[in-house]
């Protein structure tokens, strides 16, 4: 009896290759409708399966077909290389068709098919779950379904999967669904504004995660797609600051408290340069109560400068120095300090100590020796009152001590030498000439002079 038993499966599991072999001799080479079915397990279905993975493994895709369909129309639920093989293999089938030909679609419709009754049998997968399938299905529609101009079908798969499968997402997963999402955005900035956005925060975070794991293979190719990423979203026209403003005002109202949420919403702005909005300094603000930053902190300057606290702004930027974790970020909030003490409160000896310092975490800044010689270059430190008519002359010596820190600038940075040799050019005119510098021996007695006031520096004659 038991032996009759299996004699009758493996005649029921034979079927359907038998039915499929018939049928092309008929010339009748099209997928028959995928019905409701009950996945039975039988030696044949091994074999076929050994047969048909085999097969697909070189390469040898008409080969494996015909047992790969029995398999597959009889028992579906048996193993994951009837879905893994058969993308394979229906990939080599549509291609054997023009596209727009009927048989064409219908192979294309049944690759989608599979990847549905993957997720049914083999969803629940630790490895590969209905995320990861989700994705797949998404790029294989993208690929076969060209008359679709914006892949919308495609977007929601697309779109899970990534929600899903985060820092664990393939990176062409993550590209294809930015690619959809841009395109749906083109087609209706009004309507999916809001949603692209949305996309390319998700996105970027994702690849942003798979960039900052020393583990990934794939960290420099997420890198790369991340940079690459940013680029297209700031010339989409989506990251216009006021439209950013208009979608995200009521979100950081009502996330105050939502820090997560907060710093998600700085990271946008911050990438698309949107540093000076409203929005931002409320999201740093909030950000700054609940668990302090440099990048908070700044932003609080920001906000302090925007209402004209300049001494508040450079107390958030001292905060943002003791908060940054890299001597590079503590230089440029030094730096950003200084001059906002050089051209607001105009503070000239608090602005050189602020260079000085950042010079302190990063001495190969240009920028910071050209600043100091225009704050030189900018002070009278000789009073009329005190010298009398030697004022005049001894003012104009702090053009050497200006022409000093430019030439610093270039030799520190050698990308500065284009700006700092025009600010030489200018200001060497103003040195004091041989006959001003005769009518005050005492001063000009030797090959140095030490400017005096706030300056104090040491500089040659010339």
């Amino acid at each position: 009896m038991k032996a009759k038993s299996l004699i009758i499966l493996s005649i029921c599991a034979v079927l359907p290759l038998m039915a499929y072999a018939d049928k092309k001799k008929k010339g009748q080479d099209a997928p028959a409708p995928v019905e409701e079915e009950t996945s039975i397990v039988t030696e044949d279905c091994i074999m076929y399966t050994s047969l048909f993975h085999e097969s697909a493994k070189n390469k040898q895709y008409a080969d494996a077909f015909e047992p790969w369909m029995a398999v597959y129309k009889t028992c579906p639920g048996y193993s994951k290389n009837v879905y893994a093989d058969g993308v394979k293999i229906l990939s080599w089938k549509i291609s054997q068709y023009q596209p727009g030909t009927a048989e064409y679609k219908e192979w294309r419709d049944m690759l989608m098919t599979l990847y549905d009754k993957r997720i049914k049998y083999f969803g629940n997968d630790a490895k590969y779950p209905t995320a990861w399938i989700l994705g797949q299905k998404g790029l294989d529609y993208c690929a076969f379904f060209s008359e679709d101009a914006l892949k919308e079908t495609a977007y929601p798969w697309l779109k899970e999967s990534v929600e899903k499968q985060g820092s664990g997402s393939q990176i062409k997963v993550v590209s294809k669904l930015s690619e959809v999402s841009l395109g749906l955005y083109k087609s209706n900035p009004d309507k999916y504004a809001e949603q692209y956005i949305a996309d390319y925060q998700m996105c970027v975070d994702a690849l942003g995660a798979m960039a900052n794991d020393p583990n990934n293979k794939n960290a420099s190719a997420a890198q790369s797609y991340r940079d690459n990423l940013e680029q297209v979203f700031a010339a989409s026209g989506a990251a216009d600051c006021s439209k950013l403003d208009e979608l995200y005002a009521k979100v950081v109202a009502d996330n105050s408290q939502n820090l997560e949420m907060l710093n998600k919403i700085m990271g946008l702005y911050r990438r698309v340069g949107c540093i000076e909005s409203d929005i931002y300094f409320a999201a740093a603000e909030s950000a700054h109560k609940l668990a302090p930053t440099a990048e908070s902190a700044a932003g609080c300057a920001g906000m302090s400068k925007k209402k004209g606290d300049w001494q508040g702004a450079v107390e958030y930027y001292d905060q943002a120095t003791d908060l940054a974790e890299t001597n590079e970020d503590k230089a440029e909030y030094q730096y950003r300090a200084a001059y906002l003490l050089y051209d607001k409160v105009k503070s000239y000896p608090q602005s050189r100590a602020y260079l000085r310092k950042s010079l302190e975490y990063n001495p190969e800044q240009g920028r910071c020796y050209i600043l100091m010689g225009i704050l030189y270059a900018s002070s009278t430190p000789y009073s009329k009152e005190e010298y009398g008519a030697k004022a005049a002359i001894l003012n104009k010596t702090v053009f050497w001590a200006a022409v000093d820190k430019f030439n610093k600038a270039k030799q520190v940075e050698p990308s500065c030498a284009e700006e700092a040799s025009k600010l030489v050019s200018t200001y060497a005119k103003y040195f004091p000439t041989k006959e001003e510098r005769f009518d005050l021996p005492n001063e000009f007695s030797g090959s140095t002079f030490t400017v005096g006031g706030w300056i104090g520096e040491t500089t040659t004659i010339r």
